[in-house]
């Protein structure tokens, strides 16, 4: 699926972005914490293994995932069309 360019979003399309990057970003971090917890969890019960690499490999991923629009760009074109 090809992803319109910002300029081309109409404004609610627009507002709709801003809102998802929103609640992704407050998602990513709640399962980051979650995943942090169960890393503490796994070294104080079991110490270092091979398990916690696994939760280290989820978080490292959603740290490093590349969002769909650029933050600043979306901000920015919310204030030239007077949406926020």
């Amino acid at each position: 699926m090809n992803q319109k360019e910002l300029a081309e979003l109409t404004n609610e399309e627009l507002l709709q972005a801003a809102k998802k990057m929103k609640s992704d970003a407050v998602i990513n971090a709640g399962f980051i914490g979650f995943l942090i917890g169960i890393v503490f969890y796994s070294v104080f019960k079991n110490g270092f293994g091979f398990f916690l690499l696994i939760p280290l490999f989820l978080i490292y991923k959603l740290v490093n995932k590349k969002p769909t629009y650029n933050k600043q760009e979306v901000e920015q074109l919310l204030k030239e069309r007077n949406l926020k």
